[in-house]
């Protein structure tokens, strides 16, 4: 409690975060650092937002919290479309695309690299907020990979 004293003497402050600095003063109240803008949500004004699940873990996830990404890949892979195409009576036949819209918790979103842990600067910089896909050992580089 002497060390409290002392630095409430210096601080002119209490020590404690609801104490009244002063007693005819008002209450000095401690907040908590954020270390997101926003809070790593976007509900801005809302109180509530709908769950989703995560595509991975089947985790239940607030909508706005979750990492959405769209994924699209063909219907059958490369050997078979080829045969298809040598098949077909068409001569342009395209076929359709497979959309997958992927709903991540940020659990699985960091361990599956869908998105990455960005340090204080970067997080804060308008260039940080901006977001650049990495590709993931598909060209360019050292590693010589699969």
């Amino acid at each position: 409690q002497a060390i409290l004293a002392q630095a409430s003497a210096v601080s002119g402050r209490s020590a404690y975060p609801l104490a009244p600095a002063h007693p005819s003063g008002p209450l000095v109240l401690a907040t908590m650092p954020s270390k997101r803008r926003n809070n790593g949500r976007s509900k801005h004004g809302r109180g509530h937002t709908a769950i989703v699940r995560c595509s991975n873990c089947s985790r239940c996830v607030p909508k706005d919290k979750a990492i959405k990404r769209f994924q699209v890949r063909n219907i059958v892979d490369a050997s078979s479309q080829r045969d298809l195409r040598d098949a077909s009576v068409y001569a342009t036949f395209m076929l359709p695309k497979l959309y997958m819209k992927m709903i991540y918790c940020v659990s699985c979103a960091i361990h599956g690299r869908v998105v990455r842990v960005r340090n204080k600067k970067v997080r804060a910089s308008p260039e940080g907020r901006i977001y650049v896909r990495p590709n993931f050992g598909k060209g360019g580089g050292k590693g010589g990979g699969k």
